[in-house]
């Protein structure tokens, strides 16, 4: 990976009216790296995607990719990134063959290399067996995977990723994670936003966390995770307890934070081994049953709540949410 950046977003800001949906952020994505970009929704993810790939003028502020400023050399631009956006660009009454043969010739791909591509991309993702198919009986997985490859047929040299495996199937979202590999492999910058933490921790080299239109973090996700390192989580889940449980955790002066999700609660502390007695205390005191308990080392996960302020019950419904309406919101 070259320590050159190949994106550059200097103070960009974006106003719509009264909402200031992103506020002055400045970062840079290397050449041949997966960057993450994370954060609830609203939080200006897509905007701030928008913004780079031209399909939005910043309020003030600059973006660069490979140079060229994403405003004042939108074309030039355009032809060196590929964008699967959350809203699809392909035609149903067409066969994937097509779709791509017919976004290769948009790009200006001459004939012999856009056949060559168009079948390598279905080999890649799987789809070509079905390459004369209208789109239209395709599954959701599937029309998501030609999304991909119609914006890989001009061989682009940076790729985003607007949620790319929202609400999509096991075997869908494991062949996109494997060609995404499989790309930056061979040197592609990948731009990536996602709400699975645990697709983000699997795939990125580094990660961005944006709230309210403003980035608060920014590292890898070892670094991100090392810097709760202090702290250890204890998972606990007790017969019958209730809000005199969380009332006594919360009292406690080496708890940092308590968080429920289901019957088990997850407590923050700096002092695990005192939390673990004070809970068998409790729990004895009040004749109650232990169920479970454990210890672990912050997650990814644990770094997303702390900084962006949503605790785990609403990082679990933003996720079930996602999933039931099977697509991206606008963040």
């Amino acid at each position: 990976m070259s320590e050159d950046p190949v994106i550059i977003a200097s103070g960009l800001t974006k106003q719509y009216a009264e909402i200031l949906a992103v506020d002055h952020i400045n970062f840079k994505v290397k050449k041949g790296e997966i960057f993450g970009f994370l954060g609830p929704n609203g939080a200006g993810k897509t905007t701030t995607i928008r913004m780079l790939t031209g399909l939005t003028k910043p309020t003030s502020g600059t973006a660069k990719i490979s140079g060229r400023d994403c405003v004042k050399e939108n074309l030039k631009v355009k032809q060196k990134i590929g964008v699967v956006s959350e809203t699809s660009n392909l035609y149903n009454e067409l066969s994937a063959w097509d779709n791509l043969t017919f976004i290769g010739g948009l790009y200006c791909v001459d004939k012999s290399t856009r056949d060559k591509r168009v079948e390598q991309l279905l080999r890649a993702f799987q789809l070509y067996e079905r390459r004369n198919d209208h789109l239209a009986s395709y599954s959701k997985g599937m029309k998501r995977r030609v999304r991909i490859a119609a914006a890989l047929i001009h061989a682009p040299e940076v790729l985003f990723l607007d949620e790319p495996t929202s609400g999509l199937d096991v075997q869908s979202s494991r062949i996109i994670r494997t060609l995404l590999r499989e790309l930056n492999k061979e040197g592609m910058t990948i731009f990536l936003t996602t709400h699975y933490i645990d697709e983000a921790d699997q795939l990125c080299g580094r990660i961005a966390i944006i709230r309210q239109g403003r980035m608060v973090v920014d590292g890898s996700p070892e670094q991100l995770k090392s810097s709760l390192q202090s702290e250890r989580i204890v998972e606990v889940a007790l017969s019958g307890s209730g809000s005199d449980f969380e009332t006594f955790l919360k009292a406690e002066p080496t708890v940092k934070e308590v968080t429920r999700q289901g019957n088990k609660y997850h407590v923050h502390t700096l002092n695990a081994n005192s939390v673990l007695r004070k809970i068998v205390e409790f729990a004895t005191s009040a004749k109650l049953e232990i169920i479970s308990m454990s210890t672990s080392q912050p997650s990814l996960e644990d770094v997303f709540v702390k900084y962006t302020g949503l605790d785990a019950v609403q990082l679990e419904r933003m996720e079930l949410l996602r999933a039931v309406k099977g697509g991206p919101q606008r963040g």
